[in-house]
């Protein structure tokens, strides 16, 4: 493993750890310390690299929601009207609730520490905002919002449940909300 100036991905390892971490312990868990030590740098890398351990999760799940929002960009860039986005945004739910359990654990851990200080909801209102780009592309502002928290509540009931509902009640949840939006065409 390259140290020191020969380890230019040392930050990134960092938050990659972090990331993996907070996904498997628990974001009560994280300390410099196991951090440093799954990411394999020294623990001095820590103070070096971030001011305190909340500008590393600032980062960290900066990081994480723009990866979410890559996986909306990719289902919801390239519908050619509203018919399609329709089908896009039930795509979406089931691929982000068949994803990893990794993803669902961060999005949780993220949300509870949002509502816990106001510092980190900067974070999941930037990452709301980027998600309603795509969506009011195709529906007008109040649709996009209403779609925006049904497809977060659906993908964790699906994620979750038991018994999961299949593509066609997302499908008919959509069809209704978006029923009584004012149409966008692209």
């Amino acid at each position: 493993m390259a140290t020191g100036h020969t380890d230019p991905r040392r930050r990134e390892r960092i938050v990659a750890a972090t990331l993996d971490l907070i996904a498997e312990e628990g974001l009560a868990a994280v300390s410099h310390r196991k951090i440093a030590q799954r990411a394999g740098v020294p623990l001095g890398s820590m103070t070096y690299h971030f001011s305190g351990m909340d500008e590393l999760l600032r980062e960290a799940f900066g990081e994480f929601t723009g990866q979410v929002v890559a996986v909306f960009d990719t289902h919801l860039a390239a519908p050619a009207g509203r018919e399609e986005a329709i089908e896009a945004v039930a795509d979406l739910v089931h691929v982000l609730s068949e994803g990893s359990r990794r993803d669902l654990v961060l999005t949780q851990e993220l949300y509870a520490l949002a509502a816990r200080r106001p510092a980190y909801r900067e974070l999941t209102h930037e990452w709301m905002r980027r998600s309603r780009v795509h969506l009011e592309k195709y529906f007008d502002p109040a649709t996009a919002r209403q779609l925006d928290a049904l497809i977060e509540g659906l993908t964790l009931h699906l994620a979750l449940s038991r018994e999961p509902h299949d593509r066609a009640l997302t499908l008919d949840a959509i069809t209704r909300i978006t029923a009584t939006g004012t149409p966008r065409e692209p």
